[in-house]
């Protein structure tokens, strides 16, 4: 016995049931005739499961699909090609070394500034005179200036000593200085030094022990 089933539509998609039975001999039916049901019909409810899902382009095994290539690098310098040797960069420049000007070398000929006379006076040489109260005094007057002493005056301390060592008095006296005297140069000149006779009885003597000297 032949069995045929006869899909119905009672609703919506969702809804639809299928007829179950068999179907009664008779004659031969031709394409897209409706032949209505010679038994009790059975109407059974589709499953409620979810629809299957929309196939995505990716498969859950297998091999995936190869990746595109990278794209190249945008903003750089292109990459060295293989094989290709690329030139040392020169190292970066040194800055200049700085030296120290040299001094300046004066101009031959050239005379140096000059400076005011200034006399250095040496310590007194002291020899006995014909009187007990005079001295022969020397003193040497060194200019360490340019220009020379023109003028000028020279004070001697005398000393009066007694015949027991002791000093009694200071006695002092001024004579002229030897001018001129030039710059750079250095002059002696010997005095004689004396005080009064009466400061140096008998048994005493002078001693003429230092020398000054003012000049223009």
């Amino acid at each position: 016995m032949a069995a045929a089933c006869l899909t119905g539509c009672g609703g919506p998609a969702r809804d639809g049931y299928a007829a179950a039975g068999a179907v009664a001999p008779g004659p031969e039916r031709r394409a897209g005739d409706n032949v209505p049901p010679q038994s009790p019909v059975e109407l059974r409810p589709l499953g409620d499961g979810p629809a299957p899902a929309a196939s995505t382009g990716s498969t859950s095994s297998g091999t995936p699909a190869p990746r595109s290539a990278a794209p190249s690098a945008q903003g750089g310098s292109p990459a060295t090609q293989p094989g290709t040797a690329q030139s040392p960069q020169p190292p970066p420049a040194q800055p200049p070394t700085t030296s120290k000007p040299p001094a300046p070398v004066p101009t031959p000929g050239t005379a140096p500034p000059s400076t005011p006379a200034n006399l250095t006076l040496g310590p007194p040489t002291r020899a006995p005179a014909a009187d007990r109260w005079c001295e022969k005094v020397t003193v040497a007057f060194t200019n360490t200036g340019t220009k020379a002493a023109a003028s000028g005056t020279v004070t001697f301390s005398t000393h009066i000593i007694g015949a027991l060592g002791v000093d009694w008095a200071t006695i002092t006296t001024a004579q002229p200085l030897p001018a001129p005297i030039p710059g750079g140069t250095t002059k002696a000149q010997t005095y004689t030094v004396c005080v009064e006779s009466w400061r140096v009885p008998l048994g005493m003597h002078v001693e003429t022990r230092k020398a000054t000297a003012t000049w223009t």
